[in-house]
């Protein structure tokens, strides 16, 4: 017998790892004597007509295979109900009628128990931006989003609001030498932390590849509305962050998981459309058992994807602080594109799935940022359960990409910046504030969902320039 490859395999469509990895050790132990193209013709002819060689102990193992490979990857069908759960809808006039429809669909899964659309809601990929939806024991990739874990920080410097006019040209040195945005490359000098360490690089095969573009990006933010910014922030009088109340200096960065999210993202929507059969309509919505091996995994993955996105904040900040020789009094984070287990007042177990959408749990902090040039919201959330216990996590786009670049020129947007006092470094003309939604109207829409502690006004931001 030739020498069998998986590759000769796959040529004559044999696909499936299983199989192939059983065809080769039959082939070794039975058809020794075989020539190389008579061993294959032969495993044609079992392909096309598999029960002709059920009767054959040498062939009967490989025909059953394939027969039972035959019926396909186990899938379920599912119908959706014929009423939606409950769902509560905050800042709805402001909210457009495609987002709304996403969310009703949600609401009619048979896995789903409740929902909720937050005020910056706009259509997104299964799960509007802006949904939080609670499902039974079940976790759908599309409901957490492309960017795994895409998140929030904010540093409060142990300076005033003058810092930022007095070393404006060092901080803008900082920027340019201490972040890095867009898909390709990575800071020039290697970051190290812990969350590389991490077993479940090891444990899940398709991750092992991924780990060396994650060493490279850590601590890099990616493109669109990613940012990294300077601003100052104004505490509120009894503010829950026990700070005395005036203007600091502050820090606040935007990004998520870059490549290992997006990849996990995609690998796990790919298994739960093969497995979770949906109308068509609904088909992104599929979901994955939590008791499988596929949920079980995407669960580990996603939370590592959290994890990386955490590090890079922290990588981020952490550079940035030590160039300026500064210290953070205070840090607040939150994730905004992720599943969570969580409890209802009525005390059942559910995942909370928030697809830009900040958590809000009686007490909890977060970030609720605008645009380049108007301000983010520190907010202290009030446990609404109506709410899934969630906020909005920004202003929201008011326009497509695709629009915002059509309706606005460079120098109008010029204009803007510098009426605003903001200094940006890269940035299109995608991201120009008219873009988004009034942050001041999707905030004044959630009063009953957060405590206002403070103001952040961005002054220098750093963006990815396409």
């Amino acid at each position: 017998m030739g020498n069998l490859r998986t590759k000769d395999l796959s040529k004559i469509g044999y696909h499936n790892d299983q199989l192939r990895s059983l065809v080769i050790g039959v082939a070794s132990k039975n058809f020794k004597h075989h020539s190389k193209q008579q061993l294959l013709d032969l495993l044609v002819d079992i392909k096309n007509d598999p029960e002709a060689f059920l009767d054959n102990e040498l062939t009967s193992k490989i025909a059953e295979k394939v027969i039972g490979k035959v019926e396909g990857p186990s899938f379920k069908t599912f119908e959706l109900r014929d009423e939606q759960v409950y769902c509560k809808t905050y800042g709805s006039k402001g909210i457009e009628a495609s987002a709304k429809r996403q969310m009703e669909l949600a609401n009619l899964l048979p896995i789903s128990v409740q929902g909720a659309l937050m005020p910056d809601a706009h259509m997104g990929f299964g799960l509007p931006i802006g949904g939080v939806l609670a499902t039974d024991n079940a976790v759908i990739p599309y409901a957490v989003g492309m960017d795994i874990g895409c998140r929030m920080a904010l540093s409060i410097i142990d300076e005033s609001d003058g810092f930022l006019k007095r070393f404006e040209y060092q901080i803008k040195q900082a920027l340019k030498n201490h972040t890095h945005f867009g898909m390709e490359g990575g800071l020039d000098v290697r970051q190290e932390h812990k969350v590389l360490d991490s077993p479940v690089f090891n444990e899940i095969p398709f991750l092992k590849p991924l780990r060396s573009k994650a060493v490279r990006q850590l601590g890099t933010s990616g493109n669109g509305n990613h940012f990294v910014e300077f601003g100052e922030i104004e505490l509120l009088a009894d503010n829950t962050l026990g700070l005395p109340a005036k203007k600091y200096t502050a820090l606040l960065t935007h990004s998520g998981s870059r490549g290992l999210g997006s990849a996990i993202a995609r690998h796990y929507t790919q298994i739960a459309m093969n497995t979770c059969k949906l109308p068509r309509h609904a088909q992104q919505l599929a979901w994955l058992d939590m008791n499988s091996e596929a949920g079980q995994e995407y669960w580990l993955t996603m939370t590592l994807a959290g994890d990386y996105a955490k590090a890079c904040h922290e990588r981020i900040h952490a550079n940035l602080l030590k160039a300026l020789g500064l210290k953070a009094l205070y840090v607040v984070e939150n994730h905004h594109n992720f599943a969570w287990k969580d409890r209802l007042t009525d005390g059942r177990e559910v995942i909370v799935h928030r697809k830009g959408a900040t958590p809000a749990h009686k007490g909890e902090l977060g970030i609720i940022p605008g645009s380049m040039t108007t301000p983010a919201y520190l907010v202290s959330g009030k446990g609404t359960t109506d709410a899934l216990y969630s906020a909005s996590h920004g202003a929201g786009r008011a326009m497509s990409r695709q629009k915002a670049k059509d309706s606005m020129t460079v120098s109008a947007m010029k204009k803007m910046l510098t009426n605003a006092g903001v200094t940006l470094i890269g940035g299109t003309v995608e991201e120009n504030p008219l873009a988004y939604k009034d942050i001041e109207k999707v905030i004044a829409a959630q009063g009953e969902l957060v405590d206002i502690q403070g103001k952040f006004y961005p002054r220098i931001v750093r963006m990815n320039k396409e």
